[in-house]
C-alpha cells in the first residue's frame, strides 16, 4: 500500500508538470504556475519523506503536512480554472 501512494502521489506531481506545460506563459500565469508546481510536486516528497520517518509522531507530523500541500495545490488549480476557463476540466 505504501507504494501505491507513494506512486499515486509522483504520478500527481507529474500531471501537475505536464499541465502546467499547456497553460498560457503570460503575467497572469506566471506566479499560479509556479505556486501549483511546487505545492503540487511537493505533496509527493514529503510523503516519500513521511515513509522514512523513525517515530509514528513525525510520520503523523509529514501526513499534516502533505494534507496542507494537497489543499494548497487544490486551491491554486481553483485560481487557474477561473483564470483559464477552458482549460478546467
Amino acid at each position: 500500500m505504501i507504494n501505491d501512494l507513494e506512486e499515486r502521489t509522483a504520478v500527481f506531481g507529474e500531471n501537475i508538470i505536464y499541465f502546467v506545460k499547456i497553460l498560457p506563459k503570460n503575467s497572469t500565469f506566471v506566479s499560479l504556475l509556479n505556486q501549483v508546481v511546487r505545492s503540487g510536486t511537493s505533496l509527493g516528497a514529503n510523503y516519500y519523506e513521511a515513509n522514512e520517518t523513525s517515530t509514528k509522531k513525525d510520520f503523523q507530523c509529514k501526513i499534516a503536512i502533505c494534507k496542507k500541500e494537497a489543499n494548497e495545490t487544490k486551491y491554486w488549480l481553483r485560481m487557474i480554472a477561473k483564470a483559464s476557463p477552458e482549460k478546467k476540466d
